[in-house]
């Protein structure tokens, strides 16, 4: 048909999803037609992830005007947005934009079941629509890019006007140096632009929420437009009056940026570049354990701002070279060199105590609860050694140097590094194939103790179910092994299993019976432990079991002059375990005999007890 102004169309450039294409299968020839009234520029349409933005105009195959954007038929003369392919949208558009290029207008004549009358429509009609009928749809399309939605309500939206450079985008409470305009979706000017760039901290409600959060997207240099619409549009110090304005449109340069973190989340710690270092955040900082060289200048948080150390006054200009992972400088001067670059200066204000209230020896110059500050620059750092092309031999001379500072931080109490070192062989053991038998059964070995010694951090941390589960590493392959066996029962009674620990200790003795000293001394500390318990539990719950069928009982918690007995028993119990390990006394050994008696008729009695209790929340009272 010559003559027709209407074209047939159902297609689309890309594939789309499968969504996308179960609703194109509803497309019926004829369902959607169009006509072209005014050219675009270019030859690009737009495609899946792009953000268009058009005005648009609703009629009746009579003429007559149901909806529109433009104030001349009585809308609001403000643009529309979607992100195709994530925006909801009836079919028709889904279809008709993918067709269009920039500036051009066209009418697209749709069938009810392509509009606001498509079977499960994702978007509801206006009030009053005659979603039944056929309508003819004027759009054009304004502008199109690709875009970025931050947030999925479609309440912040970026579309990218220049790349910027590297990965790091700024974050809560980074400085960001930025030039920022504003204007409505419509071109009205909101926020004139300036050549000297703004200056503000994110986090600190010095711009609009949603702002922020599209300048968290951004890459440095980076130049883009952020759409946002009302929800996102708070007060601030860069735009005190919102009202109102319903969206906004904000033209970012971002300039420059400061990285500023706060190490623990609650902003005691806190480190501010100050001067930027070589290579890209963080895959070149050393994360992992390394060999760093550093000068650093410790200063106290007073008026006075007192220096109490400066590597170059007082380490003959040297910087400072230590390994990190070992304990060796304060932990939050650690935790701030891990995230450093080479060449990067920076500042950390650190407090007491993960300063030196908890690093021997202290500095002369810092008091007790102290806090300071550290001016640190990172010279350059040396990784571990890669175990990759090394032989057996020296893939285990390597492991026992890092097992052996473990072993160095465990007698220093200091667990979590310790653990951590054990846990890095480990990693790296999951990629060492022994080359025979021999070599085989020597790292089984030395595997095994690893296990066994994260197993013993985990105990000393408290944490009795993780050292339970790094025993079961080594006893799942081997049920008898007597190291395993022993520090699981120990875990065991940690816990309050008394039960498990005493089937432990029992199975050293069927296991090895050079093991049964060893397991004895252990179980006559889990009868102890069972009798200290028990008397507790008796005098915590004291009358519970005493009532008659339907009566209360109150249960009566323990005063601080109890709490104070039980620490000093735990102390004794402590001090007690190398006597009972060698040589339990015979009066000892009775008073556990009669003591283990009258434990077993009460676990008899109340076999549930103790599970009740514990899922009271009540622990401290185990009852076997």
């Amino acid at each position: 048909m010559a003559d027709d102004p209407y074209s047939d169309f159902s297609g689309s450039k890309k594939k789309a999803s499968e969504e996308a294409e179960k609703r194109r299968k509803k497309l019926k020839p004829g369902s959607l037609m169009k006509a072209l009234v005014r050219s675009g520029d270019g030859d690009a349409t737009p495609s899946d992830g792009d953000q268009v933005i058009y005005h648009y105009t609703t009629r009746t195959e009579e003429g007559a005007v149901v909806y529109s954007t433009r104030t001349e038929f009585g809308g609001k003369g403000k643009p529309q947005r979607l992100v195709l392919g994530k925006s909801k949208m009836i079919l028709g558009f889904a279809e008709a934009f993918p067709t269009m290029l920039k500036g051009e207008i066209s009418i697209f004549k749709m069938k009810p079941e392509i509009h606001y009358a498509e079977e499960d429509c994702p978007v509801e009609a206006p009030d009053g629509f005659p979603k039944d009928v056929e309508l003819n749809f004027e759009i054009e399309l304004l502008a199109f890019s690709k875009a970025k939605v931050i947030r999925e309500d479609f309440g912040v939206v970026k579309t990218i006007v220049t790349e910027g450079q590297g990965w790091e985008s700024p974050r809560t409470p980074y400085e960001v140096t930025a030039r920022v305009c504003a204007s409505t979706v419509d071109g009205n000017v909101i926020l004139p632009s300036k050549e000297e760039p703004y200056f503000f901290t994110l986090g600190k409600s010095e711009v609009p929420e949603g702002l922020e959060i599209g300048i968290g997207s951004m890459a440095r240099s980076e130049k883009a437009k952020i759409y946002v619409t009302r929800d996102y549009l708070s007060k601030s110090t860069l735009m005190p009056s919102m009202e109102g304005l319903g969206e906004a449109v904000f033209e970012v340069e971002l300039v420059h940026f400061i990285q500023v973190r706060d190490m623990l989340g609650d902003g005691r710690l806190i480190k501010r570049r100050i001067v930027d270092g070589r290579g890209e955040f963080p895959m070149d900082c050393p994360l992992h354990d390394s060999l760093l060289r550093v000068h650093y200048k410790g200063m106290l948080l007073n008026e006075e701002k007192t220096v109490f150390y400066d590597t170059r006054v007082d380490n003959n200009g040297e910087p400072l070279e230590f390994s990190s992972g070992e304990g060796l400088v304060p932990e939050g001067l650690e935790m701030a060199v891990r995230l450093m670059l080479p060449g990067e200066v920076c500042s950390v204000t650190c407090p007491p105590d993960y300063a030196y209230d908890k690093f021997p020896p202290r500095p002369a110059k810092v008091p007790e609860g102290a806090r300071v500050q550290w001016e640190i620059e990172l010279i350059d750092f040396k990784k571990p050694k890669d175990w990759t092309g090394l032989t057996f031999e020296e893939i285990m001379e390597e492991a026992d140097k890092i097992k052996n500072t473990g072993n160095r931080l465990f007698k220093e109490g200091k667990f979590e590094l310790a653990k951590a070192k054990y846990e890095k062989v480990l990693r790296e053991y999951n990629h060492v194939n022994p080359p025979d038998d021999e070599a085989g059964k020597v790292f089984v070995n030395s595997r095994n103790l690893l296990h066994l010694n994260v197993a013993a951090c985990y105990q000393k941390l408290g944490e009795c179910r993780k050292s339970i589960e790094s025993c079961n590493k080594v006893l799942d392959a081997n049920p008898v092994h007597v190291k395993g066996l022993y520090r699981r029962g120990m875990a065991h009674m940690q816990a309050g299993d008394f039960e498990e620990a005493k089937q432990d200790f029992e199975a050293m003795i069927k296991a090895d019976k050079s093991a049964e000293p060893d397991a004895t001394a252990a179980l006559a500390k889990l009868k102890q432990k069972e009798q200290e318990t028990e008397k507790k539990a008796r005098k915590q719950f004291k009358g519970l079991f005493d009532k008659k069928p339907g009566e209360i009982s109150e249960v009566v918690l323990d005063s601080p002059s109890d709490e104070k007995l039980e620490e000093k028993e735990q102390i004794e119990s402590e001090n007690l375990e190398d006597a009972t390990t060698t040589n339990p006394s015979t009066e000892r050994d009775a008073e556990f005999a009669f003591e283990g008696e009258r434990a077993g008729f009460f676990s008899r009695l109340f076999p549930s007890a103790r599970r009740v209790f514990s899922n009271l929340g009540l622990n401290r009272c185990s009852i076997l």
